[in-house]
């Protein structure tokens, strides 16, 4: 009787291997101190910083949406690896968490090696630009669940911070000033939208030029982290909130008290040229709560502290914290 292999069900364990062989490299160029041990273990270990009072540890996960599904259909992989750790560790920062370490978890039909090994190689340069360690992360073929060339990302980030520093609501007060820390591109949101529009609407190509790059390009430029910016200016900063999806609209509002909105000038925004291309199709107000448009983070500050930051970082002046209902105020 024909027997049946593994590898006949669409599962090739030596395809892993040499992943993991492939990857190695990667994985050791983010090691930080506090790693213990290297990959190939059951888990990840990390030693706890000293010199926190009331240390807290800090999760959070996400993925890069359907902008996956751009990455692959251009056949460019080792750019949303960076995406991916971005989305994690850029929301640790709104708690004033510094990231320690982060795992991924990569799923596919077929595992192709070298595709994956250049998704890795983004993570591990993520991980660098975010000052933690790729501690770990699992690679699963299921035949079945994906089709052929398709696959999956998400990430796991941990960080770590001090217990009288994670409520920042109750550090905002009338009259803070709001700056923007400007965004690379789109970063990781509304992609599903950026594809109704470019290729459904518009029929563009991928390879189509926009203002001297290809589109692929400027649509799959890797989200900016924020992770330095945030160690330098610590000290000036009395909240912070990561735009992501749901825009200015949605994220501001999470880290104001219910007494006090934010009050956003709309022209003092650098819009990126993509979002005003983009613009010409989508009401104002849906680009505002689906998109960036420009700016990545949102940091409220004390009049005093501004001008430190003005000097120290790209941020500049978006507007202002007065009385009113939570919530965010275009004018």
């Amino acid at each position: 009787m024909a027997t049946v292999s593994y590898k006949d069900a669409g599962v090739d364990i030596d395809a892993g291997n040499q992943f993991v062989e492939n990857i190695k490299p990667f994985v050791k160029s983010t090691k930080i101190p506090g790693v213990l041990g290297g990959i190939g273990s059951f888990a990840g270990a990390f030693e706890l910083p000293e010199g926190y009072k009331k240390p807290v540890l800090l999760s959070g996960t996400d993925g890069v949406g359907t902008k996956l599904k751009l990455a692959i259909d251009a056949k460019i992989f080792d750019t949303v690896g960076i995406d991916l750790v971005a989305m994690c560790t850029n929301d640790l920062l709104c708690n004033f968490g510094e990231p320690l370490f982060f795992l991924d978890y990569y799923a596919t039909a077929k595992l192709n090696v070298e595709e994956a090994s250049l998704v890795i190689k983004g993570i591990a340069k993520g991980c660098i630009l975010s000052e933690c360690a790729l501690v770990g992360g699992e690679t699963a073929e299921m035949p079945g669940m994906y089709q052929e060339g398709d696959f999956d990302l998400a990430g796991f980030c941990v960080g770590i911070a001090e217990k009288d520093e994670l409520n920042r609501i109750e550090r905002i007060s009338e009259g803070d000033i709001l700056m923007a820390l400007p965004s690379s591109g789109i970063h990781s949101n509304g992609f599903s939208l950026v594809r109704k529009v470019l290729f459904d609407k518009l029929e563009m190509n991928l390879d189509d030029d926009f203002q001297g790059k290809a589109l692929k390009n400027v649509l799959l430029e890797p989200t900016r982290i924020y992770v330095k910016e945030f160690k330098n200016n610590k000290d000036n900063i009395n909240a912070l909130a990561h735009i992501t999806g749901g825009g200015i609209t949605e994220n501001l509002p999470r880290v104001l008290p219910d007494n006090l909105k934010a009050v956003v000038k709309r022209s003092d925004i650098k819009v990126l040229p993509i979002f005003d291309f983009i613009g010409e199709h989508v009401e104002l107000e849906e680009m505002y709560r689906t998109f960036n448009m420009g700016v990545g983070m949102v940091l409220v500050v004390s009049p005093s502290k501004v001008q430190n930051l003005l000097d120290s970082s790209d941020a500049y002046v978006i507007g202002t914290i007065e009385k009113g209902k939570k919530g965010v105020e275009f004018i």
